[in-house]
This record gives structure tokens, sequence and C-alpha cells, in this order.
């Protein structure tokens, strides 16, 4: 690990003696201390400020940055005022579709979310030799979060007893940054390609179904277009219409928006809402099989349903993965792990680990 942060400090360096559009140099690098990046005239590029143009560079604005980092907007211009005078490049650009980075600003972000990811990496390592105990974090997709992840991580806990476990939720389009950050060392969901840092491993086949209350008007009906339901009420757990799931996409081809669809606090909430009339959803068969057997929901015969699909866990290659992480993308492709996903749990103990803190992606 040292020896990559070498590498990207040099990088660093490089890119901020690169010449600029004059063709003048505008800063010379002193010798590197101790502490941090040393940056010419006294000046010193923090982990604080590229962390903020990082969040910049992604979320496309200073206001969504500072949202997401809950600090203010000033503090994030102020960090980003500080790297343009670094570096003597603009970084970004504003127009009327948001900010647009220049050249150097696509550098910078790739090279500082690198440096990010290793800091942290080097925060676990620590940690886990102070206190000789393995540390994973898992981050999921919302309704992952809920069926399948809990229910994976109680079984691989009876494996490992001595792993200190901690979850996340978050949208499918944020899993791939938890990982190149090291803010999750394995992430459940959909696979994240096409990146070749990144290595997805299928574990788990699924069927989705749009389930409905007994009583609905649609029960019995056989093979209903998509279109009759894009004007329903829709009911959803945190997931909403999260665009990189499968299920996500599929109400999208249905022409499903926002106006019509409520979102409970959890998907169990938002399939007994839909149990008792108040609209439809859609679900793992594996996780209403019990209601549907009971007569409690019905599946709806929809054009393109049931929904096939695959749950990935992925993590990053080789040497940049934990071996706690590689124990856990081991264990998923198990049989007991499929058992134990797709066994009703009767619920996972707290000193286990602690519920999934959602994670929210500001736009």
């Amino acid at each position: 690990m040292h020896r990559r942060i070498r590498t990207r400090l040099a990088e660093f360096v490089r890119l901020r003696n690169t010449v600029n559009d004059s063709g003048r140099r505008r800063y010379v690098v002193p010798r590197r201390r101790n502490l941090g990046v040393h940056c010419a005239r006294g000046r010193q590029m923090t982990l604080s400020r590229l962390r903020m143009f990082v969040a910049v560079a992604r979320l496309g604005s200073v206001k969504a940055a500072a949202r997401s980092l809950n600090v203010t907007e000033a503090a994030v211009s102020g960090a980003v005022a500080a790297l343009r005078r670094e570096f003597g490049d603009q970084l970004f650009v504003r127009g009327a579709g948001g900010i647009t980075l220049t050249s150097g600003g696509r550098r910078l972000a790739a090279s500082a979310a690198e440096i990010l990811g290793l800091a942290e990496e080097a925060r676990q390592r620590v940690r886990e030799a102070g206190e000789q105990t393995p540390y994973l974090r898992v981050a999921s997709t919302a309704t992952a979060a809920e069926h399948v992840t809990p229910r994976l991580l109680e079984a691989f806990c009876r494996r490992q007893p001595d792993v200190d476990v901690s979850t996340m939720a978050a949208p499918g389009s944020a899993l791939a940054d938890l990982l190149r950050d090291r803010r999750a060392d394995v992430a459940i969901g959909p696979a994240l390609g096409p990146d070749t840092s990144i290595e997805a491993i299928p574990f788990l086949r699924f069927q989705l179904v749009v389930v409905a209350s007994s009583r609905h008007p649609l029960r019995g009906h056989a093979r209903i277009p998509p279109d009759q339901l894009a004007r329903q009420p829709w009911l959803f757990g945190p997931a909403g219409l999260d665009p990189s799931t499968r299920a996500g996409a599929f109400l999208a081809r249905l022409g499903v928006d926002a106006a019509s669809v409520s979102v409970f606090p959890s998907a169990t909430e938002a399939r007994e809402a839909v149990a008792d009339g108040h609209g439809l959803t859609i679900e793992f068969l594996h996780v209403v099989r019990d209601e549907l057997r009971r007569g409690t929901l019905v599946a709806l015969d929809v054009l393109g349903t049931p929904v096939n699909g695959l749950l990935y866990a992925n993590a990053l290659r080789d040497d940049h993965r934990s071996e706690t992480a590689a124990r856990l993308c081991q264990f998923v492709t198990t049989p007991t792990a499929t058992q134990a996903v797709q066994t009703r749990s009767r619920g996972v103990s707290m000193n286990r680990f602690k519920p999934a803190v959602h994670v929210t992606i500001w736009s």
C-alpha cells in the first residue's frame, strides 16, 4: 500500500508541474515532508480539500457537494479556490447544464479519489491492527439491504464470529464510488462494470413479480399490458425507482413516474400497504412466496414478468481487497449462502452487526 501511495503522490507532483496554457511552469513543489501533500508557496493540499473537490466533480455542483458532506457552500468554494490556485487551472467551468471538468480537473478528480481511498484503507488497517479485530463494511442497494444482506451476513458471521461488520444502503449508482473510495469493502447489488478495478461475483439468481392485494381489480387477468399499470399507485421501500436496479429499470419501461409513487421506510411496510389494497409493488419472488401461498398477496400476470436477474458481490481486485472481504466473496458462492438468503429469517442478532445506514446521493 505504501508503494501505491508514493506512486499517487508522484503523479500529483507531475500534474502540478505540468506546463500551463501559456507555456510557463506555474508552480514548483518543494521537498515532501512527513505529513500531507505540501504545495508551493507554503500551501498544503489537504485530504479535506481533495474530498470536497471529488464531491463537486461527482455530484456536478458546489451546492450538492456541500449537502452531501454536511458542510457550508462557502467551505466547498474555498477548498476549490485553493486547489485552483495550487494547480493554476480552473478545474471546472460552469454552464447551463451544470459544471464541466477541464482536462486537468478530470485528472485531479481521478487521482484525488484514489488518494482518498488509500487514506481510508490505511485507517482501516491501523484500526484492525490496534483492535486485533477484522472489520468488514458492506454496502447494498436499499432492497438488498433489507432482504438479502442481513441473512447473508448472519450466515457469514456464524463462520467468522470474530468479524466486526457494518452495513450501509445506497443507490446502485453510488456503489462503485464507495468501493473505490474504500468506504465499503464489498457491495451487494448489480454488477459494477465496466470498471476493471472491480470484480463482480454473481451469487444469487432472482425473479421479480408485480404483486397486489387479493382484492385488486386486475387479479386473475391474463397477460396484462404493461402500459395499463403506468398510472396505478405504486408503493416502494427506500429504493424507490432506483434505475440502476432490475426493478427500477422495469418500472422505467412501464412508464411509472414519481407522481404515482409512495415511498415507505421499508419494503416490508410498503408490502403491507399493498396487501391492504393501497396499490402495487414489485418484489423478489422468494420474499413474497409465503404471502402468495396464504393469499394475502397475488402476483399479477403482467407481460414481461417475472423479471429475471442476478445479484452480485462486488469488490476491488487482488491486493486492493482486504482478507475479510475476500472471505465474504468466497462465501457468497457457497450453497450455505444461497440457502441463507432464500430462507425467511426470524431476525438477526443485534450484536452481529448494526442496521444499514442509508447513504443519500444528492443530485
